[in-house]
């Protein structure tokens, strides 16, 4: 003789004397006129599905069920039904392109032999089930469709080893909508740098690219809060072309439309944060450990309503429906408006850049990343420099300076005396006289360059004789070179040097033999 079936509704109270009343399997056994054995089987179901006791007493018979059972051995009281698994309905609803009417067929074509619910039967199943989740769970996540990205309230001590000074780390959580695959690191704060490098680093924790980022309206990443229309700045605009994803904030004081990020950053706070409350780091890398390992335990934690955990969930649901990453990872940038200097140099965190002399007085943007520094001017590239690493250092190109700039970087004293010693001896001893006697040798070159300049006019020649005539007369400048050319006096001969006119001899002039006797005298007196 087959044994009678259970009344669900027995089997629902043998649950709340277990988990509600608290007592032993004999008294429920007794209590509810069933044996021993079947209400341990009963309450190890019931552990089994790891849902909490609140959940199950708010489950209608259907739905208590289709938890306790599987569903292809359930059937309903009336009528032999199948009951559907509503559980996997409401992952599989996850899915892309994935609808009740699809699920209702699947399900009729599963049980060809047995009788099954017509489609209106089978979606109030569902519907029953599916109001014992959370009420606020309105929205429809499906796989790979959307990061949830925020940072948590709370922060962690880091200890400095070096000067035990304690600084705030900050927490960065990500969580996908569907599966709830959540990831998180601690940055130093929560500038644009940190929040674009935990982004990649989330990125690469998921090894996937979502179809959308949702962040908050953080200052870092949107330039131009809006309800409709945000504006997000040209450094997060930038990363997220790199992945081919599309970053949407969420709507300004609306909590609700990033939902999965709020849970996210809760879960993170009680199952990491809390748990390291009592522990000290001397590093951000020592911390971001810690977290690796606690993160791992938190995506294996069985769901207290659905089945399995977090990374199964994502192994089955995201984890497929994620596009590759790129071949590199993003590398954080920063952009900054600049305008150029009339010295065609602009100013970035300290140091010093040229542009193109022909875009000074003009704005350009400068797109600073670890090691390098780019000038876009309309979109398009101008100049790259390597990051300076001292405040107040120059990084000049030559192909940036105007050509009169770059004749005269181009100058040095070596190149000035060579010059002149191809025109004439004499050139090169004005050209030295003007370097060696001035404070610094820069201060004679603009001096020696309009000397030089001079043989373009007056020929190589020229400049050499009047270079010579300016020498006897001691006059090393390239003025007196200039007036000589200009009078001509090049091209007449030198004076010769004739003696001094001899005075008339009287009575009154002395002639030589006088100090020679002088002296003569002079020598007798000193030894007598």
């Amino acid at each position: 003789m087959a044994a009678q079936r259970v009344a669900m509704r027995n089997i629902k109270e043998c649950l709340r004397l277990k988990f509600e009343a608290d007592l032993s399997h004999e008294k429920i056994a007794r209590a509810l006129q069933l044996s021993k054995g079947v209400v341990s089987k009963y309450i190890k179901a019931a552990r089994d599905t790891g849902i909490e006791w609140p959940a199950l007493a708010l489950l209608d018979e259907a739905a208590l069920g289709a938890a306790l059972m599987p569903a292809a051995n359930v059937v309903h009281s009336r009528g032999g039904r199948v009951l559907p698994d509503v559980i996997t309905l409401h992952r599989e609803l996850r899915r892309k392109g994935v609808t009740l009417q699809l699920l209702w067929e699947e399900y009729t074509a599963a049980h060809p032999d047995q009788p099954t619910y017509r489609y209106t039967q089978f979606v109030e199943h569902y519907r029953c089930y599916a109001r014992t989740l959370k009420r606020s769970m309105r929205q429809q996540h499906r796989a790979g469709e959307k990061l949830f990205i925020d940072y948590a309230g709370p922060t962690l001590p880091v200890i400095d080893a070096a000067t035990g000074e304690i600084r705030q780390a900050h927490i960065f959580v990500a969580a996908l909508g569907a599966s709830n695959y959540t990831y998180a690191c601690a940055t130093p704060g929560e500038t644009q740098v940190d929040w674009l490098t935990a982004l990649s680093q989330a990125l690469g924790y998921f090894g996937g690219v979502p179809e959308m980022i949702v962040p908050d309206n953080p200052r870092a990443l949107v330039a131009r809060p809006d309800r409709y229309e945000p504006g997000l700045n040209r450094a997060a605009l930038e990363c997220a072309q790199h992945y081919g994803a599309i970053m949407l904030p969420a709507r300004p004081r609306k909590p609700q439309d990033k939902a999965k990020a709020e849970v996210a950053v809760q879960v993170v706070e009680r199952w990491i944060m809390a748990r390291l409350r009592h522990q000290q780091f001397f590093s951000l890398h020592a911390l971001n450990q810690a977290i690796a390992v606690l993160l791992e335990d938190l995506n294996r934690r069985p769901f207290k309503k659905l089945d399995g955990c977090r990374r199964d969930w994502f192994e089955q649901l995201d984890q497929p429906a994620l596009k590759p990453l790129p071949a590199h990872p993003y590398e954080v940038v920063t952009f900054k408006r600049c305008k150029v200097n009339i010295d065609y140099h602009i100013e970035v965190n300290g140091g010093f850049y040229s542009v193109p002399s022909a875009l000074a007085r003009q704005s350009v943007d400068a797109r600073v990343s670890a090691h390098t520094v780019e000038i876009l001017h309309g979109h398009r590239r101008v100049a790259s420099h390597l990051l300076l690493q001292r405040r107040g250092a120059y990084s000049t190109q030559s192909e940036h300076m105007p050509a009169s700039h770059k004749a005269h970087r181009d100058w040095t004293p070596q190149r000035l005396l060579d010059w002149g010693e191809r025109i004439g001896p004499h050139v090169r001893q004005i050209v030295e006289h003007q370097l060696t006697h001035k404070p610094h040798p820069e201060m004679g070159y603009r001096s020696c360059l309009g000397l030089l300049s001079l043989a373009r006019h007056y020929g190589n020649e020229r400049l050499e004789a009047a270079a010579s005539r300016a020498v006897q007369l001691r006059a090393l400048n390239s003025r007196t070179v200039r007036n000589l050319l200009k009078q001509g006096l090049d091209q007449q001969p030198l004076p010769k040097t004739t003696a001094a006119a001899q005075p008339a001899r009287h009575e009154n002039v002395r002639g030589a033999d006088y100090y020679t006797q002088k002296e003569l005298f002079n020598d007798d007196a000193t030894h007598a």
